[in-house]
């Protein structure tokens, strides 16, 4: 299986060192730039932090349209398999800017934002935040949740796609497993991202990632 790419960034706009990450997935058929887009309007409230669209390492028929995992029959193999693979990918990420699992933030649309949650769970340590856009995780996966990040999940109550219902059995699920997980239910929406959830999902990774309360007795202000 190819591996997951880093596509295009925003640089943190500070011009300093990066002191968090926020990480972008796109959606089934989908480009990192497509998704990049809407961070143009994150950017600004989170001047320290790094925005970086990942590239589904599958593509479609034909090279059209890439993929994260393949969602026939196997999704009960292929997700773990592929949150793996993204947590390979997190990890190097945050090597190289020297950060840790607390200053990053994953952002996720469709197939991106059930890969995010996938992944996010299964991390030895928590994330930030997780924002998942119109996605829902499968019955029974993952098999064990290690980590216990913020979630957020924005969901259109028309989703042809993937049923609004999902998302709340999804919440109810993870709530049950010590999640913090909240929803935002957008009326009217289908499978798609509209101005409020991206302004709240804005807010949410600002509250989590840079004003963050200092919880940890070692944990200095900076």
């Amino acid at each position: 299986m190819s591996a997951i790419a880093e596509g295009p960034k925003i640089a943190a706009l500070s011009c300093g060192k990066p002191v968090y990450l926020v990480v972008l997935l796109h959606g089934e058929g989908d480009s990192g730039a497509a998704i990049l887009d809407h961070a143009l309007n994150w950017a600004p409230a989170l001047p320290k932090a790094d925005f970086l669209a990942a590239e589904a390492p599958l593509s479609g028929p034909g090279g059209a349209g890439r993929h994260w995992f393949d969602g026939g029959v196997g999704v009960h193999a292929a997700l773990p398999e592929a949150a793996a693979a993204l947590n390979r990918f997190l990890d190097a990420a945050l090597a190289a800017r020297r950060l840790p699992d607390s200053h990053l933030a994953l952002v996720g649309f469709s197939q991106g934002a059930t890969l995010a949650l996938c992944a996010a769970l299964m991390r030895p340590h928590p994330v930030a935040a997780v924002v998942g856009f119109s996605g829902a995780l499968p019955e029974g996966l993952p098999a064990a949740i290690t980590a216990q990040p913020q979630v957020l999940m924005i969901h259109g109550e028309d989703d042809p796609l993937v049923p609004f219902a999902a998302m709340g059995a999804t919440k109810e699920r993870l709530k049950a497993a010590g999640v913090p997980a909240k929803s935002m239910r957008r009326p009217g929406l289908g499978h798609a991202m509209d101005d409020d959830g991206i302004i709240a999902a804005g807010d949410f990774l600002t509250r989590n990632l840079a004003q963050k309360p200092a919880t940890a007795p070692h944990d200095h202000h900076h």
